[in-house]
């Protein structure tokens, strides 16, 4: 039956530095580009027919480290959707997270990183980003799973969580909770239209 592996992008530099980065485009530290080729050994001898990804370049090369060890990449086609990229972080983006927390107080900024409802100052909540992470998973990663195709996500932390929070019914209270790591791949089995975690 068909699989959905999600994949959040290996470690970036600035997730290195402890800083917001959103939608600022910086590429995986050495460390992410370890943990993107470990999954790619994870992955390797299973099939995947199509890649999504963000507009992005750590969740871009994420997917190209991964797709390298697959022993069945040739002709593998790849879809860039901005819609899949990380939530905006606003005026955070680019600040240390703990030089902000002391700023405006831990509680504040994990509100900020955590809550489904609640912006960062000129920002996305996690509810905006799901208003568009989860129409393009229905109509574009859904569909390729109907037709029968395996489907790797190789995405961010929010736009996962988001997706995740969907197709596993989590509330918006419990999502505070969801931690996705980076470059550890969640799998998915798709069936008669029902999404079920494996792993």
């Amino acid at each position: 039956m068909p699989r959905l592996i999600l994949v959040r992008h290996g470690q970036s530099v600035w997730n290195a530095s402890n800083r917001f980065t959103g939608w600022t485009d910086v590429d995986l530290s050495d460390q992410g580009v370890e943990e993107a080729e470990e999954a790619g050994r994870e992955l390797s001898a299973i099939r995947i027919d199509v890649v999504h990804t963000s507009d992005l370049v750590r969740a871009q090369r994420t997917a190209e480290i991964i797709m390298r060890h697959n022993e069945a990449s040739d002709g593998v086609p790849t879809k860039y959707d901005w819609r899949l990229n990380e939530r905006h972080y606003g005026a955070l983006q680019g600040l240390n997270k703990a030089e902000t927390a002391e700023k405006h107080g831990a509680e504040q900024v994990h509100v900020w990183r955590r809550s489904f409802d609640v912006a960062p100052p000129e920002g996305e909540s996690l509810e905006m980003t799901a208003e568009r992470t989860i129409p393009y998973f229905t109509e574009e990663i859904v569909q390729d799973l109907a037709d029968d195709k395996s489907v790797l996500v190789s995405a961010h932390g929010n736009s996962l969580r988001s997706i995740v929070m969907h197709i596993e019914g989590i509330s918006p209270e419990d999502i505070v909770s969801l931690e996705i790591p980076t470059g550890e791949p969640i799998h998915y089995e798709y069936e008669g239209g029902a999404i079920t975690r494996v792993r």
